[in-house]
C-alpha cells in the first residue's frame, strides 16, 4: 500500500511540475478612444473631482437623506426576492466550483469483506474399508476477511482541469457582480418608486385645494349672479370647473395605491400602505456631485466587471478546449489484504498491491474537438465585442444622466417662476371680478393656467430627484 501510494504521489509531483497550461493568459482588451471626462460636466455644482470621492462609491444613505426612504432602501435589501434569488445563484456557483475544482485531485477509496459460515453439517455418504462401512460429517466455522483500497487520478498534464476551475471561479466572480448589480437595481428601483409616490402625493394635494378654491369660486359667482352682476352661463362654466378637478382626485387616489402596492412588492411585503417622508418639494440635492473619471466606471459599475469576467471564463475556455486535443495521461492502483483469519489480516504477508497508468489520445471524433475550439475562440471574440459595448453604453448613460441631471434643475427653477407668476394672477383677476372689473373668463383661465402650472412643478421636481437616482445608478452607486 505504502509504495503504490508513494508511487502515485511521486508521479502526480512530476506532473505538477513539468505540466503546463495550454491557451492564452487573460489580459484587459485595450479600450479605443476612452474619454477622459463625461460629456455633460457643464454645471458649476458638477465636477470631475479626481480628489473627492465619486457619487458612485458614496452608501446609498448618503446619496438618499430622507429618514423614511432610507428604512424602505434598507427593508427592501433585506426582504426583496430578487436580492435573495440572486445570493442563492452565488451558492450555487460555489457549489460548481468545488465541483470543477475537484477534478484536479485523485479520487480514493476504501472497502471491506467480511464472511463467516459455519454449522454441522452430516453429508450421509459412505465409504468402504477393509473393516468395513463409514459414514463422514463436517463441522466447524470458517471466516474470511479482506481490505481493499484504489485510487485513480487523471493527470492534468495540458491543464485541462486548471483552466476548467479557472472559467468556473471567473464565472463565480460573473455571478456576484450581477448580485451586485441587483443591489444596485434595487436602491434605484425603491427610491424611483419612492419620488413617483411622492409626487402623486403631490398632485393629489394639488387637485384638492384647486378644488376648495373653485368652490369658494363656484359660490362667489352663484352670489353675483342672483345679484344680476353675473349670468349662468358663468355659474356653469364655474361648476365645469370643479367637477373637473373632483373628477381627477379618485384616478390620482388609483394611482396612489398601485403605486403603494408596486413599492410594496420591492420591499417583499403583501399590497398594503406605505410610510412617507419628506415631501417631493422638500427633497435635497447635493450641493456638488464628484462623478469621477470615465476610467473608474471600469472598476466600479457591475455591469461591466460582470461582462469582464464572462470575457476571462471565455478566454480559459479556450484553454481547456486546446487541452483536449492532445493525449490524456491518468494513474490507477489498488492494493489492499485478505485473510482467512481475521487476525492475520494486517500481517504482511497478506498484503497484495498493483499500480497502472494509461494514455488515451482521440484519433478521430468527425472534427468535434477542433469545433469546440473553434467555438470557444468566437465566444471569445464576442464576450470581447460585448465587454467594448457595456463600456460604450455606460459611458453614454452617464452623459445622459449628467445632462438630464442639469436641464432638470432648470425645468424645475422656470416651473417654480411660471407657478409663482401663475398664483399672482389668480389673486389679480379675483380681486377684479369681484371688484366687476372683468368678466369670469379671466378668472376661469387664470385658475386654469395655476392648476396646471402646479403640476407641472410636482412633475418637474419628480424629474430633478429621478436625475440624481439615475445618476447615482449610472455611475455604479448602491451596492
Amino acid at each position: 500500500m505504502k509504495r503504490i501510494a508513494l508511487s502515485l504521489a511521486g508521479l502526480g509531483a512530476i506532473v505538477l511540475v513539468v505540466g503546463c497550461r495550454m491557451g492564452p493568459n487573460y489580459k484587459r482588451p485595450v479600450i479605443a478612444n476612452s474619454p477622459a471626462s463625461f460629456r455633460g460636466i457643464t454645471a458649476p455644482d458638477i465636477q470631475q473631482a479626481p480628489g473627492a470621492t465619486p457619487l458612485g462609491a458614496q452608501k446609498w444613505n448618503t446619496v438618499f437623506t430622507d429618514p423614511v426612504l432610507q428604512e424602505l432602501i434598507a427593508e427592501a435589501i433585506k426582504n426583496n426576492y430578487d436580492v435573495k434569488i440572486a445570493a442563492d445563484r452565488v451558492l450555487e456557483q460555489q457549489a460548481q466550483l468545488g465541483i470543477t475544482r475537484a477534478a484536479q485531485f485523485p479520487t480514493l477509496s476504501l472497502g471491506g469483506t467480511f464472511t463467516a459460515s459455519g454449522g454441522n453439517n452430516t453429508s450421509g455418504s459412505s465409504s468402504t474399508t477393509n473393516s468395513g462401512t463409514s459414514s463422514s460429517s463436517t463441522t466447524g466455522n470458517h471466516q474470511y476477511g479482506g481490505i481493499t483500497a484504489s485510487a485513480a487520478w487523471n493527470l492534468d498534464f495540458w491543464g485541462l482541469y486548471r483552466r476548467q476551475t479557472e472559467a468556473q471561479r471567473a464565472y463565480l466572480r460573473a455571478t456576484v457582480w450581477a448580485q451586485q448589480a441587483t443591489y444596485s437595481t434595487l436602491v434605484e428601483d425603491v427610491a424611483t418608486d419612492y419620488y413617483e409616490l411622492r409626487t402623486l402625493d403631490a398632485a393629489l394635494e394639488v387637485t384638492k385645494q384647486t378644488r376648495e378654491a373653485r368652490q369658494r369660486t363656484l359660490d362667489l359667482t352663484k352670489t353675483l349672479q342672483r345679484g344680476g352682476n353675473d349670468t349662468l352661463a358663468d355659474v356653469k362654466q364655474a361648476e365645469e370647473l370643479l367637477y373637473a378637478a373632483e373628477a381627477n382626485i379618485p384616478d390620482y387616489e388609483r394611482q396612489i395605491e398601485q403605486q403603494e402596492n408596486q413599492l410594496a412588492l420591492l420591499l417583499g411585503r403583501n399590497p398594503g400602505a406605505v410610510k412617507r417622508g419628506w415631501a417631493i418639494a422638500d427633497t435635497p440635492h447635493p450641493v456638488a456631485v464628484p462623478v469621477g473619471l470615465p476610467s473608474e466606471l471600469l472598476e466600479r459599475r457591475p455591469d461591466i466587471r460582470r461582462a469582464e469576467e464572462l470575457l476571462v471564463q471565455a478566454n480559459a475556455n479556450i484553454g481547456a478546449a486546446k487541452a483536449q486535443l492532445f493525449p490524456q495521461f491518468s494513474l490507477s492502483g489498488e492494493g489492499g489484504t485478505s485473510s482467512s483469519q481475521l487476525k492475520a489480516l494486517l500481517d504482511s504477508k497478506n498484503f497484495y498491491y498493483e499500480a497502472y497508468g494509461s494514455v488515451s489520445q482521440q484519433i478521430f471524433d468527425g472534427g468535434k474537438l477542433r469545433n469546440n475550439l473553434r467555438y470557444y475562440r468566437a465566444q471569445d471574440q464576442e464576450y470581447i465585442d460585448t465587454y467594448q459595448q457595456t463600456i460604450a453604453g455606460a459611458l453614454r448613460d452617464v452623459s445622459n444622466a449628467l445632462i438630464a441631471y442639469t436641464k432638470t434643475r432648470e425645468y424645475r427653477e422656470k416651473q417654480e417662476a411660471q407657478v409663482a407668476s401663475a398664483t399672482v394672477a389668480v389673486r389679480l383677476a379675483d380681486v377684479l371680478y369681484r371688484g366687476g372689473s372683468t368678466s369670469y373668463l379671466q378668472v376661469l383661465t387664470s385658475e386654469q393656467t395655476l392648476y396646471s402650472a402646479q403640476l407641472s412643478l410636482a412633475t418637474a421636481q419628480q424629474q430633478e430627484a429621478l436625475s440624481l437616482v439615475t445618476l447615482y445608478n449610472v455611475l455604479g452607486g448602491g451596492w
